[in-house]
């Protein structure tokens, strides 16, 4: 028996974005693949990490013991789930690569592309 959850959705029976406006996938293109079984995928292109530059300082976070990235987000971006603003701020691919260095500043930063902030 198949998923319907899955049929639902490879029907493309959706009529909204798959992903949110604060997702770091919103405005991606989709593809689809067809496995050797027949099966077929749907996945989300590359996305590339801006440069660091796209992006205004508002402030500087320093590295201490017990930092993890998902609660430097909570405290300065109000939503842990937005993590990936802060990696993209400081071009960071990997999230914990921001908070493996003690005493490593940290940037935060607006979105990318809007005006403001210190850059200093």
């Amino acid at each position: 028996m198949s998923d319907p959850l899955k049929a639902f959705m490879q029907a493309n029976a959706l009529t909204s974005p798959a992903f949110a406006p604060d997702s770091r996938y919103h405005g991606l293109d989709t593809a689809h693949w067809t496995g050797p079984d027949g099966e077929p995928v749907t996945y989300v292109r590359r996305r590339f990490i801006p440069p660091p530059e796209h992006f205004a300082t508002l402030q500087h976070h320093t590295v201490a013991v017990g930092d993890r990235v998902d609660n430097l987000a909570a405290r300065y971006l109000g939503d842990a789930e937005q993590y990936w603003r802060l990696c993209d701020g400081n071009g960071a691919m990997r999230p914990d690569e921001l908070t493996t260095t003690l005493g490593r500043r940290i940037r935060i930063t607006l979105p990318a592309g809007i005006p403001g902030g210190t850059d200093v």
